[in-house]
């Protein structure tokens, strides 16, 4: 008899799985507009009657799968450990995480550009999403810090303009690297243009923050 409500509660858990880890792959295709609640159905192997009863309507459902988006990468950056590395290691370990974070994960890219279509409506409402940038932006602040301290970085640099410009010189490359392709003429995709990019990406922050890049 104690298995029956444990048992219960795995099986939602699996449940709630299945249809976040399906509404993302709909979300991230089809973004919020097009997406449809009866292909996440299909593919959690679950029923319209279920997605409503864990998520409610399918903006929220489209809110739960952004948070859980930017949790996954706000915790896997908090995992590079940085405050136990020396700041110029700690800062092309950033810059690298971010580019291969983006490179394995084009899912995060295309659930943002949805969510920026819409205005960020619903991270307005995310106190999810408050408490993680918060954490990301002082754990970049104390980088910088340090490095100030050690007389490594420059002075007075603003570690949320420093993550945006992280961001921008990878996210801009991925998402245009169709046009981009044509417009210049090399294959954006290729092994050693992603590898003379990342090199790029690191010397052009390095210039930026350090003293003696």
């Amino acid at each position: 008899m104690a298995d029956g409500p444990v048992k219960k509660v795995r099986d939602a858990e699996a449940t709630k799985k299945r249809i976040l880890d399906a509404a993302r792959k709909e979300f991230a295709k089809h973004g919020l507009g097009g997406a449809r609640v009866d292909e996440i159905a299909e593919r959690a192997k679950a029923n319209k009657r279920m997605i409503y009863h864990y998520f409610g309507n399918k903006e929220d459902l489209f809110q739960v799968v952004l948070e859980a988006a930017y949790m996954d990468i706000r915790t896997a950056e908090q995992k590079l450990d940085l405050q136990h590395l020396a700041p110029r290691e700690a800062l092309e370990s950033l810059v690298r995480f971010t580019w291969e974070y983006y490179l394995k994960n084009p899912e995060f890219i295309t659930l943002v550009n949805s969510e920026n279509l819409h205005k960020a409506r619903h991270l307005k409402k995310s106190q999810v999403i408050e408490v993680l940038s918060k954490r990301f932006v002082g754990m970049v602040g104390g980088l910088l810090d340090r490095g100030e301290k050690d007389g490594v970085f420059r002075k007075g640099i603003d570690p949320v303009q420093l993550n945006i410009t992280i961001a921008a010189i990878g996210y801009y490359y991925l998402t245009n690297r169709f046009t981009g392709s044509i417009v210049f003429q090399r294959d954006f995709m290729e092994e050693s243009a992603l590898q003379d990019r990342i090199a790029f990406n690191i010397d052009t922050v390095m210039r930026l923050v350090c003293v003696n890049p």
